[in-house]
């Protein structure tokens, strides 16, 4: 009588509402509301933005569980990189990234410049170590340093910088939702914790 009264108690709860909802999260400790939201670029749609940097490995472990998370994003939301440079010493991956993005690279080559520095110990820390590299997966060099070197880029970077100021990043990898939320890997616990509180954010601005 007990193991039925158990098993019924259980089965109540798990079709109760709170269970339905998932995991819940609470400000300020889970993520951070900002005090003043900032514009999206994405109309409709929950904008979802990963701030990272080429030269941090967290930021190459998280790239995996990224590419993951994805695939199971939903139509309502749209996920955006953001190469912000916080340091003058990273604003050379943030033209790099734009300007393999302009020309429509981008995708393609992410991973693999990930993989050049943390996997295979390659010093991709000027524009033309990263042409030089690019170059031997079939890149045109000249073409990438001069799309680097280009207005459109300088602007992309410039406004990445501002991004990170205005979300008030201090730290990457960083997930920022529809421009008001915050989710750091301290927050999260794990990079896992981080997509899950994204998940539970994206519901949330969905509503």
């Amino acid at each position: 009588m007990r193991s039925m009264w158990r098993l019924f108690i259980v089965t109540l709860f798990l079709l109760s509402p709170l269970a339905c909802q998932g995991a819940s999260y609470t400000e300020g400790k889970d993520y951070t509301r900002l005090a003043q939201p900032v514009a999206t670029a994405t109309g409709d749609k929950v904008e979802v933005l990963e701030f990272f940097w080429y030269g941090c490995p967290h930021c190459y472990h998280f790239d995996p569980e990224i590419h993951q998370w994805l695939k199971s994003l939903p139509d309502n939301a749209k996920f955006l990189r953001v190469p912000a440079p916080l340091n003058p010493r990273w604003m050379v991956h943030s033209k790099a990234y734009y300007a393999l993005d302009m020309m429509g690279l981008g995708e393609k080559y992410h991973t693999a410049i990930f993989e050049a520095i943390h996997k295979d110990r390659m010093h991709l820390f000027t524009a033309e170590a990263l042409a030089d590299f690019l170059a031997t997966k079939g890149v045109d060099k000249k073409l990438f340093l001069s799309t680097m070197d280009s207005f459109a880029v300088e602007m992309r970077a410039r406004k990445s910088a501002q991004l990170g100021k205005e979300y008030h990043v201090n730290g990457v990898p960083m997930l920022a939702v529809n421009g008001k939320y915050t989710i750091s890997v301290e927050q999260g616990g794990n990079f896992e914790g981080m997509l899950k509180i994204a998940d539970y954010l994206i519901k949330k601005e969905s509503k």
